[in-house]
C-alpha cells in the first residue's frame, strides 16, 4: 500500500468532511479521478487512520435542545477524575469533554432544552468540584 497521502486525498478528505454521504462518483467528478479511483484512495485513507469513521451532523433544535453551554470544571482533588469520567459517561446532556491544561480541568459541550435542564446538570456537578459556564449565543463556524 502507498502510504503517501498527496493533495488529491486532502481534497478527497475534505469533501468527505463537509458531506459524508457523496458518492465516490460525485467526488471523481471534483477531482477529476473515477468513482472506482476515489473508492480506493478513500479505502487507503481508512487503513491508514485517517478517516477513522463516518457521523451524522444533526441539528439539537429540531429536538427541543436549544440551549448550548460550555462548562470548565474545576475537580476539588485530583482523585476525583475517576469518578468525574463515571459521571459524564452516564449522561446524555453531556455531548462533549475534553481534559484541558490551564484554566480548569475539563472542558465538557452541553446540550439542553431548557435552563432548568442547565441548573440541574449543574447542581449535579458540584460534589466534583466548580465550574463556569458559557452559554453559546450563536455558531460561527462548524465542521
Amino acid at each position: 500500500m502507498n502510504e503517501t497521502i498527496d493533495h488529491t486525498d486532502i481534497r478527497i478528505l475534505q469533501i468527505l468532511i463537509r458531506d459524508a454521504k457523496r458518492s465516490h462518483k460525485e467526488i471523481g467528478e471534483e477531482v477529476h479521478l473515477t468513482g472506482q479511483a476515489v473508492g480506493a484512495r478513500v479505502r487507503k485513507l481508512q487503513d491508514l487512520g485517517v478517516i477513522e469513521g463516518y457521523t451524522v451532523k444533526w441539528n439539537p433544535e429540531r429536538l427541543g435542545l436549544d440551549l448550548l453551554a460550555f462548562v470548565t470544571v474545576f475537580l476539588n482533588s485530583g482523585d476525583r477524575h475517576a469518578a468525574f469520567r463515571t459521571f459524564i459517561a452516564e449522561r446524555e446532556d453531556i455531548v462533549e469533554v475534553h481534559r484541558v491544561s490551564g484554566e480548569g480541568c475539563y472542558l465538557m459541550r452541553v446540550q439542553t432544552g431548557t435552563t432548568e435542564q442547565l441548573g440541574q446538570l449543574l447542581e449535579a456537578l458540584l460534589p466534583y468540584g466548580n465550574y463556569k459556564v458559557s452559554l453559546s449565543i450563536g455558531v460561527e463556524k462548524s465542521q
